[in-house]
């Protein structure tokens, strides 16, 4: 690219210099925020451990944020306030957005409106909620107008009146697309954009894996693209269906194609019955987890109702609650020093305190990996306010034992539903068939919210099939307990920096040491190898932008897996990055101070 181009990109050591300089021509010099400084530099405490993003052309730089992340445990607001007096820096996805600062010949341009989506993008790829800014009361209607709120502070800084700001992420971005789509889809088609997050995000807001399958290529005119792809980005089974799943698809698969099956599914839901000792009338059954999350959820939920998730947890659970019913949602914390695991004891009191209507677990857990012991679960359950439902979502179960299953809980006691994908244990992903548990009342009710043939009759047919051999499956999860095992000892022999962690299901997790690359840089290094892998980030700001997810493949697969991955750490090792650069005819397309 040429030195006519706008660049927007992470700082580099060389830019930290002219960041003190403009930093103190502005708010030393112009504003008299600060004292002058006989070497003409402004710091600060925060300089070492924040991130800078800068627009640059060629070798001029042009403006710069400041973005200060939850992990690092201070905030420059409180040179200014302290917590007690607003609460909101207690948040754990608080992310603090600073000094947007631009050189004065270009406040007219829109380099001003980039630096702010692309902090906007940045905290939204690493988990943030909420941000939380100081805005200069003159400016206040313009703050006003992105969407920020005054909280009521007012702080005086030298010569200068600020506004405490603060808004969610959600809605910010929401707003902006709304408002200013036009002008940002513009952007979009002349910025080469190279920052580590996408420039906007999905349409639906919700962070899904299967980038491997748009890789393949979402046509389906060039399927065997799939042979050369590693889609170790969902949780897809290594393993094939059992064999008499495949003879019962292959024996008439244009009887299979044309025929509509059986509108309740009654013969799947007698062999979940069967398979699981229990009642049919316990069961209601959908195409896939989803399917149940979205009926189940719009049946029992409002925008009044309080829900507590796990963080981190599977993002459908969050993108459900608060974007489509719009419920009010607290996180219980787990944490990595505790081994991801959860502590009953302060998920009580949670629970107690919160008086939620819907407390959500996976178990185990994705993407951590973890599981809690039923006889936990069950003590925990039975100490909860009765106004408490549970639903506990059992979609790798099998990697541990169906006997930790709490579907006999859920088939008598009206608080517990249990949730169970036959997707991932049983290799039938492509299929979408699940099922869940609950005291016969509650599942007659969604039962007369289920449409008819809501499970086609492939996966009726496949569903019931596996379910009729589990010596097959259980040798499968065995097996992948021990290709787990492989898989995590080549990873860890990769680098002594990096952490691999493995727990109980098909999956395990890589965390890069700080200072070295992101997440995202990894997942997007692997990919020039045909090797997907999920980047954490936008689940939990707890992962800091630095933790993927890897699926356990077969052995073939893992050793691409980790040859990628050895590739991918070696290419970015430092010195070895690109800016990112943007067209200079949108400089045009807004204006800032």
């Amino acid at each position: 690219m040429g030195r006519d181009l706008l660049q927007l990109r992470p700082a580099t050591p060389e830019d930290l210099e002219w960041i003190y300089e403009l930093r103190h021509q502005v708010y030393a010099q112009e504003l008299g925020q600060h004292a002058p400084d006989p070497a003409g530099r402004l710091r600060d405490g925060l300089d070492g451990d924040n991130v800078y993003l800068v627009a640059a052309q060629g070798a001029a730089r042009i403006g710069f944020v400041s973005l200060t992340p939850p992990w690092l445990g201070r905030y420059a607001l409180e040179k200014y306030l302290v917590r007690g007096e607003l609460p909101l820096l207690t948040e754990d996805d608080l992310f603090e957005v600073r000094i947007l600062t631009v050189e004065p010949r270009w406040r007219s341009t829109a380099a001003a409106p980039l630096l702010m989506w692309a902090a906007l993008r940045w905290i939204a790829a690493r988990g943030g909620r909420r941000v939380v800014a100081m805005g200069r009361t003159e400016l206040l209607d313009m703050y006003l107008a992105a969407g920020l709120r005054p909280v009521g502070r007012t702080i005086r800084s030298g010569a200068v009146m600020f506004e405490a700001l603060t808004g969610s992420v959600t809605e910010l971005t929401e707003l902006a697309m709304g408002r200013y789509g036009t002008t940002l889809e513009r952007l979009r088609s002349a910025v080469d954009w190279r920052l580590d997050m996408a420039f906007a995000p999905r349409p639906d807001g919700c962070e899904h894996g299967g980038a491997s399958f748009t890789a393949i290529g979402t046509d389906f005119r060039a399927l065997g693209r799939r042979h050369h792809i590693v889609a170790a980005d969902v949780l897809d089974a290594w393993f094939p269906p059992a064999p008499g799943v495949r003879a019962a698809l292959a024996e008439d698969p244009a009887w299979v194609a044309r025929t509509s099956p059986p509108a309740g599914a009654e013969g799947l839901l007698s062999e979940i019955a069967t398979a699981r000792t229990l009642s049919t009338e316990a069961l209601a059954l959908g195409a896939g987890s989803s399917d149940l999350i979205f009926r189940a959820f719009g049946q029992w939920l409002t925008p009044e109702s309080r829900v507590l998730l796990t963080d981190p947890c599977y993002g459908e659970y969050a993108h459900v609650t608060e974007r489509v019913i719009g419920c009010r949602v607290d996180r219980f914390r787990l944490r990595r020093e505790d081994g991801w695991r959860i502590d009953p004891d302060r998920l009580s009191a949670a629970v107690e305190a919160g008086h939620y209507d819907l407390v959500v677990v996976v178990n185990p857990n994705n993407p951590t990996g973890r599981h809690a012991p039923a006889a936990e679960l069950r003590s925990l359950i039975a100490s909860a306010p009765a106004r408490t439902r549970w639903w506990i979502d059992e979609a790798y179960l099998g990697y541990v034992g169906m006997t930790e299953s709490l579907a006999g809980l859920a088939e008598t006691d009206p608080r517990v539903v249990v949730c169970t994908s036959l997707s991932k244990m049983y290799a039938l992903s492509g299929m979408r068939a699940a099922y869940l548990v609950a005291e016969p009342t509650t599942a007659a009710q969604l039962r007369r919210r289920t449409p008819p043939w809501g499970v086609s009759l492939p996966a009726q047919l496949a569903a019931v099939t596996a379910l009729r051999d589990p010596a097959y499956y259980n040798d499968c999860w065995l097996r992948t307990r021990v290709l787990r095992r492989q898989l995590a000892d080549a990873l860890t022999a990769l680098d002594e920096d990096v952490r691999v962690e493995e727990a109980v299901a098909n999956f395990l997790t890589l965390t890069l040491p700080r200072g070295g690359p992101s997440a995202a840089q990894l997942v997007d290094e692997c990919r020039r190898h045909d090797v997907y892998l999920r980047d954490l980030s936008p689940l939990s700001t707890q992962y800091r932008g630095r933790t993927v997810r890897i699926a356990v493949k077969d052995t073939t697969e893992n050793a691409r897996i980790v040859a990628a991955c050895r590739a991918a750490l070696e290419g970015l090792r430092p010195g070895r990055s690109s800016p990112v650069e943007v067209s200079a005819d949108v400089l045009s397309a807004g204006s800032s101070r």
